[in-house]
């Protein structure tokens, strides 16, 4: 058994499963274990109870419109317990349709205007008849660290002042193909349209999502040789 020990929120991993972002589980399991850490990962689904103090880490992948109009019927009861976990700094990595989940609202294909948890301030309007597809290129401006991902999402996603992007877009459209912003980054919340998945091509964001939540959890250890490890950029 490994020194340390992390659980996961797959948050309706059973209907938030379209592009394989499960992926993104394998990557933190593959990079957990090198620092020297187990991960766990229960579902939290339709009429499940989450309680935030029970997990270290949420993770919130993409799906299409059908399966997000379920969840956003659910996401009620748990919009709050959500919020509690952000607030306090929970990691929280977010997909595509999670990523405009945890917002204020997004606009779906047939016009339906779907209320989200209103964690965070982003909100999601829908073009028509168009859709952001292809490869892209970011760079944090906070980190320096570059991020590649592929990217295939009609909704047009904007920040919230007291939002940071993820990145800024060197190549790809990013969140509305406007203002030159890609995902989000909000306390220790990761949103992304990347699909592919993120981790297995970006390992320095499954290193700072891991890092925090063992500092979180173990706060009288010090991580420093975990946030300094070097990260592979490919899984």
């Amino acid at each position: 058994m490994a020194t340390y020990q992390l659980k996961i929120a797959h948050l309706y991993g059973d209907l938030m499963n379209t592009y394989g972002d499960v992926g993104n589980i394998l990557a933190m399991d593959y990079y957990a274990k090198q620092m020297d850490t187990d991960i766990s990962t229960q579902l939290v689904s339709l009429g499940d109870h989450f309680d935030p103090n029970d997990f270290d880490i949420i993770f919130f992948g993409g799906g299409q419109d059908f399966e997000q109009t379920i969840v956003a019927q659910d996401l009620p009861s748990k919009a709050d317990a959500i919020t509690e976990f952000i607030e306090a700094g929970g990691p929280t990595l977010a997909i595509c349709g999670g990523f405009q989940l945890l917002g204020q609202y997004y606009i779906g294909a047939d016009g339906e205007k779907i209320t989200g948890t209103k964690s965070m301030s982003h909100y999601t309007k829908n073009q028509k008849d168009h859709r952001f597809i292809g490869d892209t290129i970011i760079k944090d401006e906070q980190t320096g660290e570059v991020y590649h991902g592929f990217e295939n999402h009609q909704g047009m996603t904007f920040l919230g002042d007291d939002e940071a992007p993820l990145g800024v877009v060197s190549e790809g459209a990013g969140n509305n193909g406007q203002d030159g912003t890609e995902g989000v980054h909000y306390k220790n919340v990761y949103g992304t349209y990347f699909h592919g998945p993120i981790l297995t091509r970006n390992g320095d964001i499954a290193k700072h999502l891991l890092v925090e939540a063992l500092k979180r959890k173990y706060p009288n250890q010090d991580f420093s040789a975990q946030a300094n490890m070097e990260i592979p950029a490919t899984f």
